[in-house]
C-alpha cells in the first residue's frame, strides 16, 4: 500500500488542473445503490430515493486518508450545514473497502455526511476510473444532481480545493432558481 501514495502524488502532479466531468451537465445521472458508512455506522444509499428529498451532491474521491481526500472531506463537513440549508444531501464515493470508509466517515468526514463504496459498475457508469492501470481508484469528480435526476453541475479536478465551493454555489443557484419559479 505504501508505494501507491508516491505513485498517486506523482500522477496528480503531472495531471492537468481541471477536465470536463465524464457525465455531462443535462444528462440523467445513472441510478445506483451502494453501502457505506455514516458516523461510523452502516449506511445504505440509493440515488433515486435520495433525490426525493432534494438535490444530491455526489463526489468521487481517490483514496481515504490521503492528504487531498482528507482535506476535501474536512471542507465538505464544515460546509454540511450550508448544504442542508440549501436542501441538498452530500455523499462521497470511493473504491475503498467498508472498514476504511467507516473510519473515514468518523475521522475525516466528522460524521457530517456518508461515504459509500464505488464498485466497478458505479465507476463505469460515471466514467470516473482514475486510469486503466489504477482501476481500483476513482478520480476526483463532483456532481450536483437535481431532484428530477438530471446533472445540473459537474466538475473534475484532482485538486480538491474548489469542489466544495463550486458544488455549494451550484446548489444555491439551483435553489434560488426554484424559488423564483414559485413566485
Amino acid at each position: 500500500m505504501r508505494p501507491l501514495v508516491p505513485a498517486l502524488a506523482f500522477a496528480l502532479a503531472l495531471s492537468p488542473a481541471a477536465t470536463p466531468a465524464a457525465v455531462p451537465t443535462g444528462q440523467v445521472a445513472p441510478d445506483f445503490t451502494t453501502s457505506g458508512a455514516l458516523a461510523g455506522r452502516p449506511f445504505q444509499f440509493n440515488l433515486r430515493r435520495a433525490l426525493r428529498n432534494g438535490p444530491v451532491v455526489l463526489y468521487f474521491f481517490p483514496r481515504s486518508f490521503t492528504q487531498g481526500c482528507t482535506l476535501e472531506a474536512h471542507a465538505f463537513s464544515e460546509a454540511a450545514p450550508d448544504f442542508r440549508r440549501a436542501g441538498a444531501q452530500v455523499i462521497g464515493l470511493s473504491a475503498d473497502h467498508y472498514d476504511l470508509l467507516r473510519r473515514f466517515s468518523l475521522e475525516a468526514c466528522r460524521s457530517a455526511f456518508p461515504v459509500g463504496m464505488a464498485n466497478r459498475e458505479i465507476i463505469r457508469a460515471y466514467d470516473v476510473g482514475f486510469s486503466a492501470q489504477r482501476a481500483n481508484l476513482t478520480n476526483r469528480t463532483s456532481y450536483v444532481i437535481a431532484p428530477n435526476g438530471r446533472i445540473i453541475y459537474s466538475y473534475s479536478d484532482l485538486n480538491w480545493a474548489n469542489h466544495v465551493t463550486n458544488t455549494l454555489r451550484a446548489v444555491q443557484d439551483w435553489r434560488a432558481q426554484q424559488n423564483r419559479r414559485r413566485r
